[in-house]
C-alpha cells in the first residue's frame, strides 16, 4: 500500500509485480525499468525480469524469498548478501555504467542536503560531521570522479534483498544509477535496516569483498558520509523519526562518532 513517505504502491500477483509510481513522488519508473533490463542481460536472475513499462507502471517477475530485514544473520545469510552484492557491482560493464545518469543520493547531492538540513544544527555530533565533511569534500567528490563505474542499487534498505533458502536477490532499483563500489557497499553497511532491527556484521561482511588500499580509504570515507546523512535525516525529517524506534538518533550519534574516531 502507498503511504505518503512511500513513491510507489507495490501489487503482488502470483507470478508477477505491479510496481506503479506515483506521478507526484521521486520515485522514477524509469530508473527501475533500465536497471532491470541491463541486469537482466547481464546478470540473469538477480533481479526480477523486467516484463513491461507503461505510464508510471512497471511490470515485473515475481521473486521467491523473504527479505532479510528482521531476520537473525547467520554467516550463510551473509556468504549470499555478499556474492549478490558482488555479483550486481561486477554485473554491468564499466563502460555501459559509465553512461548511466548518476544514482540519486549521490555525493554531492547528499552532501547538498546534509548542509540544506544543518544550518543551524549545535548537537555535539552534528558539529563533528560537519567539521569532518568540510575537509572529507573534495577527497569524497575527487573519488566519485575517478572510480570505476558501476550499476548501484542505491538502497542498502536490507528489505530490497530477498532470502530463498540457498540465494538472495535484489529488488527495488528506482534510485539506481551510476556509482562505484566503495560507496555502494557503504550504504549498505551504514543503511538504519542493518541494525535497527537487524544485526549485521559490518566488518564480517565487508571481509567477503577483496578491496584495494584506495578503495578501503574511500569505503571508510563513504560509511562516514552516510552514517552523518542518516543523523541529519533523524534529526531532521519527523517521518524518517516517527519510523524508527526511541533513541534510534542517539544510537546514530553514536555510530557515526565511532566511525570519526577510525
Amino acid at each position: 500500500m502507498t503511504t505518503r513517505w512511500t513513491t510507489h504502491g507495490v501489487e503482488l500477483l502470483p507470478t508477477t509485480v505491479r510496481k506503479h509510481f506515483r506521478p507526484d513522488a521521486d520515485g522514477d519508473p524509469s530508473r527501475e525499468w533500465r536497471a532491470l533490463t541491463l541486469l537482466d542481460q547481464h546478470a540473469p536472475g538477480l533481479a526480477p525480469r523486467p516484463l513491461s513499462l507503461a505510464a508510471h507502471t512497471v511490470t515485473m517477475t515475481r521473486l521467491p524469498g523473504v527479505p532479510l530485514r528482521g531476520t537473525d544473520l547467520t554467516p550463510t545469510h551473509l556468504d549470499a548478501l555478499a556474492h549478490a552484492t558482488d555479483r550486481l557491482l561486477h554485473a554491468v560493464p564499466s563502460d555501459v555504467a559509465a553512461r548511466l545518469p548518476a544514482r540519486r543520493w549521490d555525493v554531492a547531492a547528499s552532501v547538498a542536503a546534509i548542509r540544506h538540513r544543518t544550518r543551524h544544527a549545535s548537537a555535539p555530533a552534528l558539529t563533528a560531521g560537519l567539521r569532518w565533511l568540510a575537509d572529507a569534500e573534495p577527497e569524497l567528490l575527487a573519488g566519485s570522479a575517478v572510480a570505476v563505474p558501476v550499476l548501484g542499487q542505491a538502497d542498502g534498505n536490507l528489505a530490497n534483498f530477498l532470502w530463498d533458502g540457498a540465494e538472495v536477490r535484489l529488488v527495488d532499483f528506482e534510485d539506481s544509477g551510476r556509482s562505484d563500489r566503495p560507496y555502494e557497499l557503504a550504504e549498505l553497511v551504514e543503511h538504519i535496516s542493518t541494525w535497527v532491527d537487524t544485526d549485521l556484521d559490518a566488518p564480517a561482511f565487508l571481509a567477503r569483498f577483496t578491496l584495494s588500499p584506495a578503495d578501503d580509504a574511500r569505503l571508510l570515507q563513504c560509511r562516514r558520509l552516510f552514517a552523518l546523512l542518516w543523523l541529519v535525516f533523524l534529526t531532521t525529517d519527523p517521518a524518517t523519526e516517527a519510523r524508527n524506534p526511541p533513541g534510534t538518533a542517539a544510537r546514530q550519534a553514536a555510530r557515526l562518532l565511532a566511525l570519526l574516531d577510525r
